[in-house]
């Protein structure tokens, strides 16, 4: 994950956050509704980004570095 990747991911949470806190949002049914308008936040601050860069923000990059896995038996 690229450091803008990190920032907009952070920018949805507290949006989400800040929203479900203002209407006082309890719960998953009731935390749904901000949860879809603190993703299209940052969802449109990540396309007006790209717009103005002519660079794309998501990155195949994963953050975390690759670990094999044992089956189990």
């Amino acid at each position: 994950m690229s450091e803008e990747e990190l920032l907009f991911t952070a920018l949805a949470e507290l949006s989400t956050r800040k929203i479900a806190e203002t209407i006082g949002a309890n719960g998953l049914e009731e935390n749904k509704v901000p949860a879809i308008k603190g993703g299209k936040i940052a969802k449109n601050a990540r396309l007006e980004l790209e717009e103005k860069t002519i660079q794309k923000i998501v990155s195949k990059e994963n953050f975390l570095p690759n670990v094999s896995t044992k089956k189990l038996k």
